[in-house]
C-alpha cells in the first residue's frame, strides 16, 4: 500500500510542442488537419495555446512542486523555411527555458517529436538519407542556441511509432503504406540519432560543459501471445517485438544495424561505427500487445483505458530489464500515463506503475508523467485526455485534476502514505 521513493528518484511531467503550443505553423500536422485526417476535427493550431500561455503553465508546474519537465521545441517555428532561422522563436524558447530555471524546474529537451516543417516533409523527410543533413543542421542550431541552458536532450521521440504510423499503417502524415519505406525511415532515424548524439556532446564540450546527457525516447511495449501454448502466436509475438522495437533499439543504442534495418542502409551509412550512443535509457511505456496474429491486439478480460489499451504495469519493468541488459545506464521513464477522460482511474494507474518501479532493483531515477495537461493527442485530437491538468478547450482555462493533486502530494511526501492511498487510489477502479 505505502510506497517510499528511492533517494535519487524524482517525478516530472512531459509534453510535446505540437500538442500544446498552437499556432498556424507550416508543419505536417497542421497540413494533416487541413486534409481532414483528425478524428474529431480538432485543430492543432489551437491546442492549449501554450505558446502564449507558457508562463501560466510554468507557474502551475511550480505550484504542483514539479521540478523536472520534458518539453519539446517546434522545428517549423525555428526554421519556417529551408535555410531561414526565426530569431524571435529562438528567443521565445530561451525565455521559456530561463523562466523554468528560475522556477527551479530542470528541462529535458526533445528535439524531434513527430513533427516536420513542410519544406522538410515535401523533400521526403527521413525517408531519404540525403535529408539527414537538414535535421543535423537543426540539431546543431538547437544546441548552440540553448546549450548553455539545457544539459539533457532527447534527440528523437519514438522513431518506431513515427515510422510505423506514418509509413506502414498510413494513419499519420504523410500517410504511406510501405514496408520498405518504413524500414528506410527507421534506419535513417537511427543514423540521425547517432550523429545528433555526437554533435550535442561535441558542441557542449566546446562550451566547456561536461554534464551532457543524451538519449532517444524509446517507445517499448510487451508483446505476449494471447495463448502462450500456441506456437504460431509465440512466433508472431517475437517477430513483432523484433520488427517494432528490437532492431531499431539495438541500432540506435549501439550502432549495430542488423536485419532488416541493415538491408535498408545506403552504402554511405554502412560506415556507422558500433559504440555506445545513449547516456541514459529513456523509456516511453503505455501498454502490452496481446498477439493472436500479425496485428495489434488487447488481452481478453484485461483492464483497459478509454482508448482500449491494456493497463499492465508489470510490463514497464519487463521492458526496462531488456533495455538495461543491452546497455547498463540510468533509466528515465520519459513517458507513462493513460487516457482517462473523467480522471476516474488515473491516480490508481500512476500508483500501480510507481509501485512496480519502487519494487524494482533497476536504476530508475526519473518518472515523467505523460502528460502535464490535456492536449492535442495527434489523430485523436482533443478526444483523448492524458493530463494531470484539465484544459477547457473553449476558454483555455487550466484546472488541476484530482490526479494532479495526488501527484503533487507524492512529490511532497517522496512516496505514497497510507493516508494518500486511501484518499486518492483506493476509491478508483479500472475499466474491463
Amino acid at each position: 500500500m505505502e510506497i517510499k521513493f528511492k533517494e535519487n528518484f524524482s517525478l516530472g511531467v512531459a509534453s510535446a510542442a505540437t500538442q500544446i503550443e498552437g499556432g498556424e505553423c507550416d508543419h505536417n500536422w497542421n497540413d494533416w488537419y487541413q486534409k481532414g485526417k483528425i478524428k474529431d476535427n480538432s485543430n492543432p493550431a489551437i491546442a492549449t495555446r501554450h505558446y502564449e500561455l507558457w508562463k501560466q503553465d510554468a507557474d502551475i508546474m511550480a505550484d504542483m512542486k514539479i521540478r523536472h519537465y520534458r518539453l519539446g521545441i517546434e522545428w517549423a517555428r525555428i526554421c519556417p523555411e529551408e535555410g531561414r532561422v526565426d530569431d524571435s522563436a529562438i528567443q521565445h524558447y530561451r525565455d521559456e527555458l530561463l523562466y523554468l530555471k528560475e522556477k527551479g524546474i530542470k528541462a529535458l529537451l526533445t528535439i524531434h517529436h513527430f513533427t516536420n516543417p513542410m519544406w522538410f516533409e515535401n523533400k521526403g523527410a527521413f525517408e531519404r538519407k540525403e535529408n539527414l543533413k537538414d535535421f543535423l543542421s537543426y540539431v546543431e542550431l538547437v544546441v548552440k542556441s540553448f546549450g548553455d541552458l539545457v544539459s539533457e536532450y532527447i534527440t528523437i521521440n519514438e522513431p518506431n511509432v513515427y515510422a510505423t504510423n506514418s509509413y506502414f499503417f498510413g494513419q499519420w502524415p504523410p500517410g504511406e503504406k510501405s514496408f520498405s519505406k518504413t524500414l528506410a525511415v527507421m534506419s535513417n532515424m537511427a543514423i540521425a540519432h547517432i550523429k545528433a548524439y555526437e554533435i550535442i556532446h561535441s558542441i557542449r564540450k566546446e562550451m566547456g560543459l561536461d554534464d551532457t546527457k543524451v538519449s532517444f525516447a524509446n517507445h517499448v511495449r510487451v508483446f505476449d501471445p494471447e495463448n502462450p501454448k500456441n506456437i504460431k502466436q509465440r512466433i508472431y509475438a517475437k517477430l513483432m517485438d523484433y520488427l517494432f522495437q528490437g532492431a531499431i533499439t539495438k541500432a540506435m543504442t549501439t550502432g549495430n544495424f542488423s536485419w532488416p534495418l541493415k538491408s535498408a542502409l545506403s552504402k554511405g551509412a554502412k560506415s556507422i561505427k558500433q559504440g555506445e550512443y545513449i547516456d541514459f535509457i529513456a523509456i516511453n511505456y503505455y501498454t502490452r500487445t496481446s498477439v493472436t496474429k500479425f496485428d495489434d491486439g488487447t488481452r481478453k478480460g484485461s483492464y483497459i483505458n478509454d482508448l482500449g489499451w491494456e493497463i499492465y504495469p508489470e510490463g514497464l519493468i519487463r521492458c526496462a530489464k531488456e533495455l538495461y541488459q543491452l546497455l547498463e545506464r540510468p533509466i528515465y521513464i520519459t513517458e507513462n500515463g493513460t487516457c482517462d477522460n473523467n480522471d476516474s482511474f488515473r491516480s490508481k494507474y500512476i500508483y500501480d506503475h510507481l509501485k512496480v518501479i519502487s519494487e524494482s532493483k533497476l536504476p530508475i531515477t526519473r518518472y515523467y508523467h505523460w502528460c502535464f495537461c490535456d492536449n492535442f493527442e495527434w489523430v485523436e485530437g482533443e478526444s483523448a485526455r492524458f493530463g494531470l491538468v484539465h484544459i477547457n478547450y473553449k476558454t483555455q482555462e487550466r484546472t488541476v485534476k484530482n490526479s494532479g493533486r495526488f501527484y503533487s502530494k507524492m512529490i511532497e511526501e517522496q512516496g505514497v502514505t497510507e493516508e494518500l492511498y486511501n484518499e486518492f487510489v483506493k476509491p478508483q477502479k479500472y475499466h474491463i
